[in-house]
C-alpha cells in the first residue's frame, strides 16, 4: 500500500456537530435500526456461544481502554437474557479494564467468531464479582485448579449485530493475508529499544515460549 502525504484538516473541514453527521450520511439502513434489542435474544445468544474472542471497552477518569479475552468458545457464559459472565484469566496484573469497571461501570464488548464476518456488540454495565461459586464455575486444568480471580458481570443494555463489510474488506479470515511474524518486531526488541538496552530482549524472547506454557491460566 502506497502511503500518501497529509496536511491536518483546517477547522473549516472538521465535523463538529451531530447535525453535520446527519446532513453528510442520512438515514441509518431500517435492518440496521431493527436489529438492535434491549435482551440477549437467541439468535444473538447463538453468536455468543460460538465466540472464543471479544473485545472489551471500558473508560475510567485517565481515559479509554480496550482490551482482548480470549478462551474456547462459549467462555463468556449467557446466564439470563440481561446477564453476560466473563471470567478474568489470567494477564500482566496491570488490570487496565477492572480498574476502569470499579469506577465507571460502563462496558461495550465486540464478539467475532472465527470464518464469520458478522460480528455482535454488546453494551451495558458491569461488576466484578469474587463470590466462589461463581468463580469456581469457570475454573480449567486438568484438576480444575485454575480459577479466574473474579467474574465480570455485565448487564446488557443493548445488542445488535455488526454487518461485515469491515472484515471483508480486512480480509480478517483469509489464509493469504496472514503476516509472518518475524516481519514485525518482537516484544523483547521491543521493550530492549524502549530501555535503551537494558531490558535483555534476547532473554525475553527466548524464554516466552515456556513462560506462555506454564502461564496460560
Amino acid at each position: 500500500m502506497t502511503r500518501v502525504a497529509t496536511t491536518a484538516s483546517t477547522p473549516a473541514t472538521l465535523i463538529t456537530s451531530e447535525a453535520e453527521l446527519d446532513a453528510l450520511y442520512g438515514e441509518p439502513v431500517p435492518a440496521a435500526v431493527l436489529k438492535e434489542l434491549p435482551v440477549i435474544s437467541e439468535d444473538y445468544r447463538r453468536f455468543i456461544d460460538a465466540s472464543p474472542f471479544v473485545l472489551l471497552a471500558t473508560v475510567g477518569p485517565e481515559g479509554l481502554d480496550c482490551s482482548p479475552r480470549g478462551d474456547p468458545a462459549g467462555f463468556a457464559r449467557v446466564l439470563d437474557e440481561r446477564t453476560l459472565l466473563i471470567p478474568d484469566r489470567r494477564g500482566n496484573n496491570r488490570v487496565d479494564s477492572l480498574r476502569n469497571i470499579v469506577r465507571d461501570p460502563r462496558v461495550a464488548l465486540l464478539f467475532l467468531i472465527p470464518g464469520i464476518g458478522e460480528t455482535l456488540r454488546v453494551n451495558g454495565r458491569a461488576v466484578l464479582s469474587r463470590e466462589e461459586a461463581l468463580c469456581r464455575s469457570f475454573a480449567v486444568g486438568e484438576r480444575n485448579e485454575k480459577v479466574p480471580t473474579c467474574v465480570i458481570v455485565v448487564t446488557v443494555d443493548a445488542v445488535y449485530t455488526q454487518c461485515p463489510k469491515a472484515l471483508v474488506r480486512a480480509k480478517l479470515w483469509d489464509p493469504a493475508t496472514q503476516v509472518d511474524r518475524s516481519t514485525l518486531p518482537s516484544m523483547g526488541e521491543i521493550l530492549q529499544r524502549i530501555s535503551a538496552g537494558a531490558f535483555d530482549g534476547a532473554a525475553y524472547d527466548a524464554a516466552y515460549p515456556e513462560r506462555l506454557r506454564q502461564t496460560i491460566y
